[in-house]
């Protein structure tokens, strides 16, 4: 079992901002590589965003200079300039951790995001 727990969801206009939490133990986030995915209406689940174990961040190209991914003492995702393309299921997750299946990924229960003109 790996807990792991968005908040920080809501509504808001096109041009706007959100930060999206994610909650899970200092261990966590020192074994596993981290990650922001997102499930759209209608669409496949994709990733936004990753921070590698060697502290590099990759995005995808539909949130490059808007997303911003960081970890204090949980993981952050600061969405601005948000479209209404961006309105999501948002997904903190987790793999390549050191216990359990290697290969694993572990997933919270998700944040909506909704993005209205």
């Amino acid at each position: 079992h790996v807990p792991l727990v968005e908040s920080g969801g809501g509504s808001v206009q096109a041009g706007g901002s959100l930060k999206l939490s994610c909650a899970a133990s200092e261990y966590i986030f020192s074994t596993c590589e981290m990650e922001w995915y997102r499930q759209a209406p209608g669409k496949e689940r994709e990733l936004v965003s990753r921070l590698s174990k060697d502290g590099t961040t990759t995005y995808a190209e539909s949130v490059k200079g808007r997303f911003t991914m960081s970890r204090e003492e949980s993981l952050f995702l600061q969405m601005n300039s948000l479209k209404t393309e961006d309105t999501a299921v948002y997904y903190c997750g987790a793999t390549r951790c050191g216990f359990g299946d290697y290969n694993a990924h572990y997933w919270g229960q998700g944040t909506h995001v909704t993005v209205s003109w």
